[in-house]
């Protein structure tokens, strides 16, 4: 962690703590057959990056109001309603170390937990008072929703071009990051002429952020990430760091076709995560942090270098 990171991270303790506790006391507000598996996908943690964001952007890292906790917690909630719908889609078994609620508990209970976390996002989030953030978040869930489709239906395409490439992960991941960032700054009270700038901070930092993931289902450490390696070759989803690879090597789509058990999977991964694909991938993915970094450069009213902070540490989780 660089010091600027560890400063963040003393400074938004306290902040980070109170949405912490609101989002538990959110989740748990319904029935037991929904409140509780909700409960256990919140336990399993996470980086809490989304909701960082909203209060970095808002520029009140150490005092947010509560309107700003309802805008953190909403955008926390989205997310984690997405990854208890996509562990169903993708069959994942484990998440953060723990079962998934579909293996847990069967493909029923996925979707209602999965619906219910998304029903209270926006509830919690009309609290606030701020009819456009609702749109905002809106907006990003159906942009995650079509980039959900686009991944289905492009599952096992070896010949997927950057382009699609970019513009699911701009859509499933990257939406929500900018959607935070807007979120922050329409309730937070930022000056108007701040919010695009800020969006495309979002924007780009969950463009690199996508990047470092996928690099790391190849290259990572099981025991660090929580998720066996080659998930994504196990589910059929393309990701950057492949079709880089094969732009080098043709030859490699022979091996990924082939792959249908652990131990071939695992060779995979080490000969995919050895390819200059994986160093080209991670270029890309540092160009889409100094361009987030160029998004708020001069901005009045967010606090510039905790976003600067989370740029970087986008990077340190890769490295």
């Amino acid at each position: 962690m660089t010091p600027a990171a560890a400063a963040l991270a003393g400074a938004a303790a306290d902040a980070l703590a109170a949405c912490e506790a609101h989002l538990r006391a959110v989740v748990g507000g319904g029935m037991p057959q929904v409140a509780a598996p909700g409960a256990d996908t919140l336990d399993a943690g996470g980086k809490r990056l989304r909701p960082l964001l909203v209060l970095c952007c808002a520029g009140r890292v150490a005092d947010p109001t509560q309107e700003l906790i309802r805008a953190a917690s909403a955008v926390e909630l989205v997310h984690m309603a997405t990854l208890v719908h996509d562990d169903l889609l993708d069959g994942a078994t484990m998440r953060r170390g723990r079962r998934t609620v579909a293996s847990a508990q069967g493909a029923d209970a996925a979707i209602q937990v999965g619906d219910y976390l998304f029903a209270r996002a926006f509830e919690d989030l009309a609290a606030a008072g701020e009819p456009e953030a609702v749109r905002v978040l809106a907006s990003s869930a159906l942009d995650l929703s079509l980039g959900e489709l686009a991944q289905g239906r492009a599952a096992y395409d070896l010949a997927l071009t950057e382009r699609a490439y970019a513009d699911r992960v701009r859509r499933k991941t990257a939406s929500l990051f900018a959607a935070a960032c807007r979120l922050g700054a329409l309730v937070g009270g930022i000056p108007a002429s701040a919010h695009d700038g800020l969006a495309r901070f979002g924007d780009e930092v969950g463009m690199a952020f996508q990047i470092f993931d996928d690099i790391l289902d190849l290259t990572g450490d099981p025991a660090a990430t929580g998720k066996r390696r080659g998930a994504d070759l196990r589910d059929g989803t393309v990701t950057l760091p492949v079709i880089l690879a094969l732009r080098g090597e043709p030859e490699l789509a022979d091996a990924i076709r082939a792959a249908d058990d652990e131990e071939a999977i695992d060779a995979l991964c080490d000969r995919l995560a050895a390819n200059t694909g994986c160093a080209a991938a991670r270029q890309r993915a540092l160009g889409h942090v100094g361009r987030a970094r160029e998004a708020v450069e001069g901005l009045e009213g967010p606090d510039v270098p905790a976003l600067l902070a989370i740029a970087d540490g986008v990077v340190d989780r890769y490295s």
